[in-house]
């Protein structure tokens, strides 16, 4: 432990530790890795079957052609939107009827494209998650290697003496 105030007092940084500890740092740093590639996993998974599933029902969830057509804000918001911008965003949405149906006929052919776009973003953080593990096991490595080196001559002026 002297060694590393030692290090602190001549401002070199490093990790002075033996073996077994460096090995439990580096057990833990990818102990991390690991779980956070678990729980992006599981994110992708869940986002991917939420989508496929909104996309593959999405005629179910629109109601048919009348649903847009009787949407109409809520009893407790009523009083506070002018009734001309509830006519106008009616007949703004009465306009887009017919691109709205072509999206949800189209919407069960997406999902295809879905499962590759989740695998494609999964991949890619994936990767970055890796990528985050090795930066932090060369850190360790980096860290440890500097405070054997500044750590030597420190020992060896002490046996010197």
């Amino acid at each position: 432990m002297s060694a590393f105030f030692e290090l602190q007092e001549t401002g070199q940084f490093g990790l002075p530790l033996d073996k077994q500890e460096t090995i439990v740092l580096y057990a833990l740093s990818w102990s991390l890795v690991f779980i956070l590639l678990a729980l992006w996993s599981l994110a992708a998974w869940a986002f991917h079957s939420i989508a496929a599933w909104t996309v593959s029902n999405a005629d179910v969830l629109a109601g048919g052609s009348g649903a847009i057509e009787g949407l109409r804000a809520p009893d407790w918001l009523a009083p506070w939107i002018p009734p001309e911008l509830a006519l106008a965003f009616t007949s703004m949405l009465s306009a887009f009827i017919p691109a709205i149906e072509a999206a949800l006929n189209q919407a069960p052919a997406l999902v295809g494209g879905l499962s590759v776009a989740t695998w494609v973003v999964w991949g890619i953080g994936s990767a970055l998650i890796v990528i985050l593990g090795l930066v932090c096991h060369g850190l360790i490595t980096v860290l440890r290697r500097r405070a054997s080196v500044f750590a030597a001559p420190a020992m060896g002026s002490a046996t010197a003496d």
